[in-house]
């Protein structure tokens, strides 16, 4: 390392090593091992009320998506856990973007705290902000009322997965406003365990056009999703929309 590194540079290759050593331990994802992918569908209404300047969320359509519901540590069965959900919105031109939300609080004081918790229906939160301009957001999955049950344990989102279309909506907040749900996200066939395994999101490059990340959060996942990623053999898509797996 150069003299004239920075601080913020030795952390990075802190971080990156570190988090490639646990990956390799591991033997698999260093977060969120345990899950199970599904082909899916997202709608987008368009955001209510003012825009936010990002055309993918306040302009309607309709895209093919990848989705993985998964258990952070993970804890057996329905024992709680951090649980997680990761959508891959597949796009005609350019970068997929994907959103990775963790079980957190509705409430704007527990929207920035992954919150453990039994069922898999409820509030997911980015966690990490976003920039729109000058706006800080942040982007959300929650319960949606009229939903089959996805249940507490993988098993059972498997189940309801295989008989029914469950969804849950998309929503956008500032950092103290309420949420403004914009879409849906739903569920369809359930993944080979080799695509789960080969599935490698990139919550901080993969994002559309007028939405970019911001804050400690995004610094950390910038280096830990990729570290841990090589460590297992997979890539992060970041070109094309067709394709699931890399």
């Amino acid at each position: 390392m150069p003299p004239a590194a920075t601080v913020t540079d030795r952390a990075a290759v802190a971080v990156d090593r570190a988090t490639a050593a646990l990956a390799r331990l591991r033997r698999g994802r260093l977060l969120h091992p345990a899950g199970r992918s599904f082909a899916g569908e997202v709608t987008v209404w368009g955001t209510p009320g003012p825009p936010t300047g990002v055309p993918l969320l306040d302009a309607p359509g309709r895209f093919r998506a990848t989705v993985r519901l998964s258990k952070g540590v993970p804890t057996p069965g329905s024992w709680p856990d951090v649980l997680g959900l990761a959508v891959r919105l597949h796009r005609d031109a350019g970068r997929p973007f994907d959103l990775l939300v963790s079980s957190s609080g509705v409430a704007p004081l527990l929207r920035h705290l992954p919150l453990p918790r039994r069922r898999f229906a409820g509030t997911y939160s980015t966690i990490m902000s976003f920039r729109a301009g000058r706006r800080r957001l942040l982007l959300a999955a929650l319960a949606d009322p009229e939903s089959p049950d996805l249940g507490r344990s993988l098993a059972e989102v498997a189940a309801a997965a295989r008989t029914d279309a469950p969804r849950l909506v998309l929503a956008v907040a500032s950092a103290v406003g309420p949420w403004r749900p914009f879409g849906q996200v739903t569920l369809g066939g359930q993944l080979g365990a080799g695509e789960d395994a080969a599935l490698a999101f990139d919550p901080v490059g993969n994002l559309p056009p007028g939405l970019r990340a911001a804050g400690p959060v995004a610094w950390l996942r910038e280096h830990t999703y990729p570290a841990s990623q090589r460590a297992r053999g997979a890539v992060p898509q970041s070109g094309g929309s067709t394709g699931v797996t890399v």
